[in-house]
């Protein structure tokens, strides 16, 4: 691995999906100052786990979205290297340059890296030439599945927050609806939960099931919205954040009736 990895362009309806680099193979047990990939938690920095809060104070050197860095800009005085989607590879290349230097790095993401973020974790693994080390944090699933009173163990769970071909994904959520609880975090804005709700409706989904909408989860202006199957699809249709109610920070869970 290179920083030259960090400008490969990446075709995620051909692939290969940077998620498939992140899960390859185990983590090094014992890696010698490894890049450390954090997940912050729902952006509520209660929610911070202290380990990795102390790799984001340790570190010379963060990376991440713009709106994630901004929740822990002022735990440490690394350089923020901060990107959207649009220069993403330019922000990795020059943090695996850092980091070939001998500098400590870190890269932040929202939730916990192992439910929705593994597109980026692949990216970041390609980009540095150093062991990756994952510091898992709570997620709004997490959170979501409490509030909702789904049971992981009872609960199939889906991401559609990323990039590619989601047809796997669906095929999961249409096989179980009705069956098991469901939770899904929605892609804004093309698969909000009105347009969710209206797949699985046609899948079999019952109208009457109880549908839930929680935003913003652990913020103070969190929001849950409780509703059935049948009426959330009825909101389904547009593709920007004008065409739904929802906050794209939103996770959808559905009772299995």
């Amino acid at each position: 691995m290179s920083s030259e990895g960090a400008t490969d362009d990446y075709d995620l309806d051909a692939g290969p999906d940077p998620a498939t680099v992140a899960a390859a193979a185990p983590e090094d047990p014992d890696p010698d100052a490894p890049v450390y990939a954090v997940g912050i938690g729902p952006g509520n920095r209660e929610y911070l786990a202290p380990r990795g809060r102390r790799a984001i104070a340790d570190a010379d050197v963060v990376v991440g979205f713009s709106t994630v860095v901004e929740y822990v800009a002022d735990l440490t005085d690394a350089d923020l290297l901060t990107c959207g989607y649009d220069d993403e590879a330019a922000a990795l290349s020059a943090f695996a340059d850092r980091v070939a230097d001998g500098e400590a790095g870190t890269a932040v993401l929202m939730g916990d890296p192992n439910h929705s973020g593994y597109q980026f974790v692949g990216k970041v693994e390609r980009a540095v030439d150093r062991p990756l080390r994952v510091l898992p944090g709570v997620s709004s699933l997490q959170v979501a599945a409490s509030r909702a009173r789904t049971p992981m163990e009872a609960t199939t769970f889906v991401t559609l927050h990323k990039s590619g071909d989601l047809a796997a994904d669906f095929d999961r959520l249409r096989r179980d609806v009705g069956d098991r609880h469901l939770l899904v975090l929605p892609r804004p804005f093309d698969w909000m939960p009105g347009d969710v709700a209206a797949d699985l409706l046609d899948a079999g989904g019952e109208p009457s099931q109880t549908a839930l909408v929680l935003e913003r989860l652990t913020h103070e202006d969190e929001r849950i919205t409780t509703t059935t199957l049948g009426d959330l699809a009825a909101e389904a249709g547009g593709d920007g954040r004008d065409d739904t109610r929802f906050s794209d920070l939103s996770v959808l869970a559905v009772r299995d009736g």
